[in-house]
């Protein structure tokens, strides 16, 4: 029996990177679950995206940005598209995955179970074909985390397990979510760190935040702008990494996250250690 759902919107903001949008949308293509709608967010892509788009996915809706919308604003667009066009859930996704075929099924598993939870997917290196990150446990004194992968006994890689926050790389969420807490904040963090925010902050508003074992998405975890930033070990890389709009370790980005959702008692640790973490890591890892 053919599994569908109609009411669950799967956004992806895309600038170039043609063939990851092209893979990623073939492997949503062949998920057991039919009848999800797809919108990309194509945010001013000068490599043929457009083009591959309408000739080889006519079925997918495509927004169109001028180039300046980068990750949030142009995950926003998505999502008002999809709420507007009667979304009961929205995933938000890269282009840079690979969905297993049973993956969208799932997700939508255990969002029945759990209907006002958030919930991330095991990500797994596309090139090792081992579990790349499963969630992790925030803790705010330390301006650290622990990762699930890095204590949770293998055998309990499975189901789903409660987390502190998720990224926005397959991340579903209920429609409930974004009409008590808004959307993104794409004016104070519009490119990294809003996905880490949204999670916290919904967590703080009583919804639970969980990473899905069950549902398997590939990644390429040296693909991602911060990770090439890291690779360049120069000042100027130094740079970006404490200040651009693509710094994992941006300064500004971190000090909002944290005022906006660290408990008050570990507000002035967190931002101390968070900042050290900061300026000396780019150097050591």
């Amino acid at each position: 029996m053919e599994i569908r759902d109609s009411s669950l919107y799967i956004v992806i903001p895309v600038h170039n990177r043609k063939e990851f949008t092209r893979n990623c949308l073939q492997s949503l293509r062949q998920q057991t679950v039919k009848g999800c709608k797809v919108v990309i967010v194509d945010d001013g892509s000068v490599d043929g995206t457009g083009e591959m788009l309408a000739q080889e996915f006519p079925e997918v809706a495509v927004l169109r940005g001028d180039g300046n919308l980068f990750w949030t604003a142009a995950t926003n667009m998505g999502i008002r598209y999809a709420l507007e066009h009667g979304a009961e859930r929205v995933m938000t996704l890269n282009n840079d995955t690979i969905a297993s075929p049973k993956f969208v099924e799932a997700m939508l598993h255990w969002s029945e179970r759990e209907p006002l939870a958030l919930l991330g997917a095991l990500n797994v290196d596309f090139n090792s074909q081992q579990p790349h990150y499963g969630g992790e446990i925030l803790n705010w004194p330390l301006a650290a985390s622990k990762r699930l992968l890095d204590f949770l006994p293998r055998e309990e890689w499975k189901g789903i397990h409660k987390v502190s926050l998720y990224p926005g790389r397959g991340l579903l969420i209920p429609r409930e979510v974004f009409e008590k807490i808004g959307l993104f904040d794409e004016v104070k963090l519009p490119h990294y760190m809003a996905d880490y925010d949204f999670t916290l902050n919904a967590s703080n508003h009583g919804f639970n935040v969980f990473c899905n074992y069950d549902a398997w998405l590939y990644i390429y975890p040296e693909e991602g702008g911060d990770h090439k930033i890291r690779r360049l070990k120069s000042l100027r890389g130094y740079y970006q990494h404490l200040f651009s709009i693509k710094g994992g370790g941006n300064l500004k980005n971190y000090t909002k996250l944290t005022l906006r959702n660290c408990p008050k008692k570990y507000l002035l640790p967190a931002l101390l250690t968070g900042y050290a973490r900061r300026i000396v890591g780019y150097w050591i890892r």
